[in-house]
């Protein structure tokens, strides 16, 4: 597998964790009854994307190592 294949791999399983982490535990302002002017009641108080992305860059990087050694391990043995 090439540098460029390992890096498109890595950036796939990236997103795919971000965009399962990303909804979760998310408090709407409608759920805590405080509505800022001009945005709809569904818009999220407080998302922690900092939390998120680190989140999601650990646990993307831990899959994409697994994948790596057992697609080296299949290949090369």
């Amino acid at each position: 597998m090439t540098i460029t294949a390992s890096l498109v791999l890595f950036a796939v399983f990236w997103f795919l964790i971000l965009f399962i982490i990303l909804p979760l535990n998310i408090k709407t302002q409608q759920e805590e009854g405080k509505r800022s002017y001009g945005t709809p009641t569904s818009a999220p108080i407080n998302a922690n994307i900092k939390k998120k992305m680190i989140l999601v860059t650990l646990l993307s990087s831990i899959i994409w190592l697994i994948s790596m050694v057992l697609i080296y391990i299949i290949f090369l043995v």
